[in-house]
């Protein structure tokens, strides 16, 4: 068990009370969002383009109205204060950056705007410029800097101000995949070197669960879930957030709980294929008839038996994706298709007829009206 935060990681960094959004046309976009975000903690905002993410982060920075509710950094409330009083500093996804002078310039212009000693903004820029390692560019303008670098430089720029609050509105969508790898390992040494609560919204569920202390999963301005990644990807509420956690994400098949000879099965599809429950039978009993919808990680689906909940399941090879240490196998079968994360060198062949594994100890089960868990794997 992991150790547990002193009481002073526990106090208020960030909190929403009933916090509403709705434009001068009539819309409303954020709906009374409630939540606590501890002083230090590293929580990203993570759902689908429209959910009112980034609306939520501009409303803590300063830069959109807050139409109903409160929100207070560190038992202050800032409802009406304009960002320069907030004690925040926010990362963008472009670095607005100025090109005509060099990187030293560009981490000091906020802190000579506020007329910082000249000690004081040389010692702030060198220190950060030597957390991030771009002490030997300086010298160099932005546009003699590669794309990774001038991130870091607009971290930079956030870093000296030894801000209260870090926000990172997608600060990694220009940049390339192998890029994107590198910076988010940065980020976080960065969080763990410095402790400042940070808000972090983005859409790729990858960076969030890889730098998250814990995630708020949004949809259409509420929010979904709060967890940390692992609760979030092994026991999430809803077949949404399900769906949005995992690379690739989890599966989903078309299914009805049906009942023979007092066994209760899930039957995929038109119930040609039925998966047998072993454990918690009464329950599903009482599930007799309902639809459902049948989830399982890609991870979860094996080309050999390894467990003795394990069930055959009959597929037909639709796509096979080698991609070196492993190979994803999109099939197709009753309820839908489904992709297996399996071995490399697998021998699968397009159109070929097979059967995999599925580790019914992990399956997740979802009401198909509502979304709601019914099962959620362990």
């Amino acid at each position: 068990m992991p150790d547990a935060k002193p009481e002073s990681a526990l106090m208020s960094g960030v909190s929403f009370e009933k916090v509403v959004k709705i434009y001068d046309n009539g819309i409303k976009v954020v709906h009374g969002i409630d939540l606590e975000i501890h002083r230090g903690e590293f929580v990203v905002f993570v759902g689908p383009s429209g959910c009112g993410k980034s609306t939520l982060m501009r409303m803590v920075a300063g830069l959109e109205a807050i139409s109903g509710g409160t929100i207070s950094i560190e038992g202050r409330v800032v409802n009406d204060l304009p960002p320069r009083e907030r004690d925040i500093a926010m990362v963008f996804q472009d670095y607005a950056l100025y090109p005509h002078k060099n990187v030293f310039d560009n981490l000091a212009f906020g802190l000579k705007l506020r007329k910082f000693p000249a000690a004081d903004i040389d010692k702030r820029v060198k220190e950060a410029a030597t957390i991030l390692k771009i002490d030997h560019l300086l010298d160099r303008k932005p546009r003699a800097l590669s794309g990774g670098q001038r991130q870091r430089v607009a971290m930079g720029r956030a870093i000296v101000r030894q801000p209260k609050l870090f926000l990172f509105d997608e600060p990694l969508s220009n940049l390339d995949a192998l890029l994107r790898s590198e910076m988010r390992t940065e980020i976080k040494k960065l969080h763990q070197r410095i402790g400042a609560t940070t808000i972090y919204v983005t859409h790729d569920q990858v960076e969030a669960m890889t730098l998250a202390e814990r995630i708020v999963v949004l949809s259409g301005g509420h929010i979904m879930q709060v967890g940390t990644p692992d609760e979030i990807y092994n026991q999430p509420v809803s077949k949404f957030v399900a769906g949005f956690t995992g690379s690739p994400p989890m599966n989903f098949l078309i299914a009805t709980i049906v009942v023979s000879d007092n066994q209760p099965f899930i039957a995929l599809g038109n119930s040609a294929q039925r998966l047998l429950i072993s454990a918690n039978q009464d329950y599903y009993r009482s599930l007799a008839g309902r639809a459902v919808t049948f989830g399982i990680r890609p991870e979860d689906i094996g080309v050999e038996k390894t467990g003795s909940n394990d069930i055959r399941l009959d597929a037909r090879v639709v796509v096979v994706e080698p991609l070196g240490a492993e190979t994803l196998v999109t099939m197709a079968c009753e309820g839908g298709e489904l992709i297996g994360r399996l071995p490399p060198n697998v021998p699968f062949a397009p159109d070929q007829q097979t059967g995999v594994w599925v580790n019914m100890d992990k399956f997740h089960l979802f009401d198909t009206a509502s979304g709601t868990v019914l099962r959620a794997g362990v």
